[in-house]
């Protein structure tokens, strides 16, 4: 064989053996990308699709009557000195006390709210002409039945020196209320979400999370109590009806 024919012949065996080392090389990287991808999908790795969901938010409402009445009474004189004054709004601010225990209200349910004394002056605003004293209470009356008749009373002891303000009705036991609130609520969202799926052609499903808003508040409703001397009956205080409501949250899982 000639010189050149021999070169041309290892010049071809050499590329054969090159292109047969680069197919093998090509295989093991493509047999490893298969089976790295056969492991990944066997084990969920790569799965991390975030479900499609659902957000809805339901109001539930309930009403009921109110069995507590919070107000605020006291005494409030004036006199030329600050020691009389104070010692005569100390003599009816025991009296008014004395009704209240009188009538039954507990101990607890009555709280000092407030004592001041301070001076009075002249039109000027130059000199002191007297001195006023006030001395209130914060009372909780359990038994709304007995209220008109426990302001009269009050009233009674103090005259026109009588401080009546701050009336605000109240629940001593709202659970039951608010349990119903929150079951009405649940079904308001569930309604919700199922218009909603049924409106964008899905399927809804399971309850991914649920979360109650802020806290349930009844609205403060007041009345103002009639002067003692307008009638010989006790002074009418109605409690009506409170409103209750609860908020809340949910999210669904849809196909």
């Amino acid at each position: 064989m000639r010189t050149w024919q021999r070169r041309v012949a290892r010049s071809a065996a050499l590329v054969g053996a090159i292109t047969l080392m680069l197919g093998g090389i090509a295989s093991a990287q493509t047999h490893d990308r298969l089976s790295g991808q056969s492991s990944g999908q066997e084990s969920g790795g790569t799965d991390t699709k975030e479900p499609r969901t659902i957000n809805v938010v339901g109001t539930g409402q309930v009403r009921g009557t109110p069995d507590v009445l919070e107000l605020t009474l006291g005494v409030s004189t004036r006199a030329k000195s600050a020691g009389e004054a104070l010692s005569h709004n100390s003599e009816l601010s025991n009296k008014l006390n004395g009704v209240l225990r009188d009538a039954g209200v507990d101990e607890k349910d009555i709280q000092t709210a407030d004592l001041s004394i301070s001076p009075i002056f002249d039109d000027n605003g130059e000199n002191v002409i007297a001195y006023g004293v006030s001395n209130t209470v914060d009372v909780k009356i359990r038994e709304l039945a007995k209220a008109g008749k426990i302001v009269d009373a009050a009233a009674g002891v103090a005259g026109d020196e009588i401080v009546v303000n701050g009336l605000v009705f109240s629940f001593d036991d709202n659970s039951e209320l608010v349990a119903q609130a929150r079951t009405e609520a649940v079904k308001r969202a569930k309604s919700q979400a199922e218009q909603l799926a049924k409106a964008a052609g899905v399927e809804l499903g399971d309850i991914l999370t649920i979360s109650e808003g802020s806290p349930p508040e009844g609205p403060v409703l007041k009345a103002a109590p009639r002067s003692a001397a307008a009638s010989d009956s006790a002074t009418p205080i109605e409690p009506g009806s409170q409103s209750l409501s609860v908020e809340v949250n949910m999210t669904f899982k849809i196909g």
